[in-house]
């Protein structure tokens, strides 16, 4: 897969996680378990640029005697979301269109 279409689709599932409720990177690998493929190594440096644009805010807080990093969407995440799924829409729509909904 092209690396720009798979860094936004990632983007959109990883957003998508979130906007469920407040997460962590270990509970967003498993919710999205199933879905597509992520592993922490690709994970947190999305989170880390999703954070940098605006995308999500963070907070820190002690669980189990370690510090875990909680990520809640903001509301420009969740227009980056809906204007993800509308770009995935409209490539469904394209693959359709090629491939008659067929490999």
């Amino acid at each position: 897969m092209d690396i720009q279409l798979k860094k936004g689709v990632l983007d959109v599932c990883v957003l998508y996680a979130i906007s469920k409720s407040e997460s962590y990177g270990y509970k967003i690998i498993s919710d999205l378990q199933g879905i597509i493929d992520i592993s922490e190594s690709t994970l947190y440096p999305i989170l880390k640029r999703l954070e940098s644009g605006g995308f999500l805010v963070t907070r820190t807080a002690e669980y189990s005697g370690r510090l875990r990093r909680y990520y809640k969407i903001t509301p420009l995440g969740l227009k980056k979301l809906n204007s993800g799924r509308n770009d995935l829409i409209e490539i469904n729509d394209i693959y359709k269109k090629i491939f008659g909904g067929r490999l």
